[in-house]
């Protein structure tokens, strides 16, 4: 299943709101501990996904050969940064239907509020190291 060692996400590489994500991530991912991957990529395509908890058309986070979807995969990815962003686990506390709820609500209306690429999203030569196909 695993691609890589390192913490994974893997994001929807056409949604822009995903790919603002992720821009974030790399900024605020000081230790490069995360890699990424889109799912529309050969990295995704080659992982056993078949028992990933949904489908794909959610972010997915494996980290420790355990795979999140979801809010539990948002929230999770942030945590792993460490420091300041290990308290978004608080919000592990409010029901996963409730958080996920919220999530779906967005993830509907992605593509209408931050618009669909038409191609995956291209790192830059400094960010490569940190991306998977």
């Amino acid at each position: 299943m695993s691609a890589t060692s390192q913490p994974l996400v893997l994001f929807d590489g056409v949604c822009g709101l995903c790919n603002r994500f992720v821009d974030r991530l790399v900024c605020w991912d000081r230790t490069h501990v995360l890699r990424f991957a889109p799912l529309q990529g050969t990295t995704a395509t080659a992982m056993d996904l078949d028992n990933a908890p949904s489908s794909l058309g959610t972010v997915l986070f494996v980290d420790d050969g355990r795979i999140y979807e979801r809010s539990d995969a948002a929230l999770r990815i942030l945590m792993r940064l460490g420091g300041g962003w290990r308290l978004v686990g608080a919000f592990l506390i409010i029901p996963r239907v409730l958080r996920n709820g919220v999530y779906d609500w967005i993830a509907r209306n992605r593509y209408g509020w931050f618009g669909k690429h038409t191609s995956c999203r291209v790192p830059s030569v400094a960010e490569r190291a940190y991306f998977l196909p």
